[in-house]
């Protein structure tokens, strides 16, 4: 408790723990280089679109939105972001930069970042790992009160997981194009003139493995630039499973959009890369990217601070007024999302309402290993697609009729209901790709993301004009007798002890409005 005469005040929603089982080793060194992106609250009365109305809105009918418009739209006031930049030449902070639309970076000493921001840090050990951390909340002075809204980087303790599975390629897979094909994405459309992000926190990719991969597609290696995003790069190798990740993120959407740039944003995997990753992608104004694919993943309740769940949230309303469509993984775990608590949780970001969330299913094949009919994903050992009920997010306006059902840890929450969609993700049905100079077979919701972030770059490509914030049109197709969906209704999520969802005719907490058909999407936009 602070008391009145403290000249630090919490930030509301900071407040942090260590990691379960994570020990305090030593204070930091006071002399060690720390960068902290601060996010500065919206200048006073801007006038926000009604993402509600807007997402219901087919989207030919829509007004093109503009990333520098939608940036300044969305800019704190000038006279608060001089508060913050003197509040940090006090603490003898230096100020490195800005990420629009509204976050300070500013760079000192442990020991200047600790008095400035009222924490202490220290160093923990973790599983083998080390990593800077703080416990408590993060404080500012009484005249930044509601002003600073989030303060990250403090920590460098790792936030997400790539949400995938890998196997031996003696297993069943097919090559992304036999999905797309499958799912009847257009056939004459290859996303050429459009631009794919995709979010990456860890790991990199050879262009060797690129080139070997397309090269065994028949199709030529796209455009692929890295965007570095807080000191990060492409840096293969450290991080096998990382590296597993970028190749699955590039070459299936390369593979489902051969004609569209990608461009992959390597960030730490913390807090902060996580959410100043998806800042610089909506607002990146020389790629632009109109659709972003994120795999990584982390439980919304446990894992996360409010503030940084609130301030990733800020960044997936950025990229929906500035008409960026968002796809992200809804987790391998099933409904407990790996926490092992014997509860349900669900995956974040794929929970946040502003996003996209892709679950994961099992393609069934017959004797010759051709595709029939499409189960949920559950291999009944723990490998199972995430999806439930937010015990964070409230229902969005666009599931009022979806028939969410109540958290299955008390019978009563209403909340948030994910996955929307659905797609093959099973690594016993999964994906050929390219990884270190061998063909491997990569599942897992990671592969989703992906794949219908390539059919929303071939359709955007055909319409030549953005999807944007797409989920409460894809809602209202859902339920009006469109073909848009094929519905997956048998199978559930459950990973025992945790209680899970089952698959029901409709919309459903485990496969979500279903599998999309492209082709009929693209008609219907």
């Amino acid at each position: 408790m602070v008391a009145a005469t403290d000249p630090h005040v919490p930030i509301p929603g900071s407040e942090r723990r260590p990691a379960p089982d994570a020990r305090r080793v030593s204070p930091v060194n006071p002399e060690e280089r720390v960068t902290v992106s601060v996010q500065v609250r919206r200048k006073a009365g801007a006038q926000l679109t009604n993402l509600a109305q807007l997402g219901a809105t087919r989207p030919r009918d829509r007004q093109r939105p503009d990333r520098a418009a939608q940036a300044t739209e969305h800019a704190a006031d000038q006279a608060d972001l001089g508060l913050v930049e003197q509040f940090a030449k006090r603490h003898g902070l230096k100020k490195e930069g800005f990420i629009p639309p509204r976050t300070l970076q500013f760079s000192g000493t442990a020991q200047q970042m600790s008095e400035a921001f009222g924490t202490q840090l220290s160093v923990y050990e973790h599983q083998g790992d080390t990593y800077r951390g703080r416990e408590g909340h993060v404080c500012v002075p009484r005249n930044l009160v509601g002003v600073v809204e989030r303060v990250s980087g403090l920590t460098t303790r790792q936030l997400a997981q790539p949400r995938l599975r890998q196997r031996l390629r003696e297993t069943s897979s097919f090559q992304p194009s036999k999905i797309a094909q499958l799912y009847n994405f257009p056939a004459d459309a290859d996303g050429s003139g459009t631009c794919i992000g995709i979010i990456e926190l860890g790991g990199g990719y050879q262009q060797s493995d690129l080139d070997m991969f397309f090269q065994g597609m028949g199709l030529t290696t796209p455009t692929v630039v890295d965007v570095g995003v807080d000191g990060a790069t492409n840096d293969y190798g450290p991080d096998p499973r990382a590296d597993a990740e970028v190749a699955l993120d590039i070459q299936i959407a390369g593979a489902v959009a051969p004609g569209a740039k990608i461009a992959v944003y390597f960030a730490p995997n913390t807090e902060q890369g996580f959410i100043d990753a998806v800042n610089a992608a909506v607002f990146d104004t020389d790629n632009r990217p109109s659709v972003l694919s994120i795999s990584w993943g982390a439980d919304e309740d446990t894992s996360w601070t409010t503030a940084g769940r609130n301030g990733l949230d800020v960044a997936f309303t950025n990229a929906a007024t500035a008409g960026v469509s968002v796809l992200a993984a809804a987790g391998d775990n099933g409904s407990n999302d790996s926490v092992g608590d014997g509860l349900a949780h669900c995956d974040f970001p794929a929970s946040d309402p502003f996003v996209i969330a892709c679950g994961g299913t099992t393609l069934q094949t017959d004797d010759i290993g051709q595709p029939t009919s499409e189960i949920v994903w559950n291999d009944g050992f723990g490998d199972a697609t995430g999806g439930g009920v937010s015990l964070v997010f409230p229902p969005p306006s666009w599931q009022a009729d979806s028939g969410i059902p109540a958290n299955v840890n008390d019978g009563t929450t209403f909340g948030r209901g994910l996955p929307d969609i659905t797609g093959d993700a099973d690594p016993n049905t999964g994906y050929d790709v390219v990884v270190g100079g061998s063909w491997t077979v990569v599942g897992g919701t990671s592969a989703v993301a992906p794949l219908y972030a390539g059919l929303f770059a071939r359709i955007i490509g055909q319409v030549g004009f953005p999807l944007g914030f797409v989920t409460p049109y894809l809602y209202f197709v859902g339920s009006n007798g469109s073909n848009v969906f094929y519905d997956v209704s048998t199978g559930d999520n459950s990973v025992p002890p945790a209680p899970g969802y089952n698959a029901d005719v409709g919309w459903d907490a485990c496969s979500g409005l279903g599998r999309i058909d492209g082709t009929q999407l693209l008609s219907v936009v």
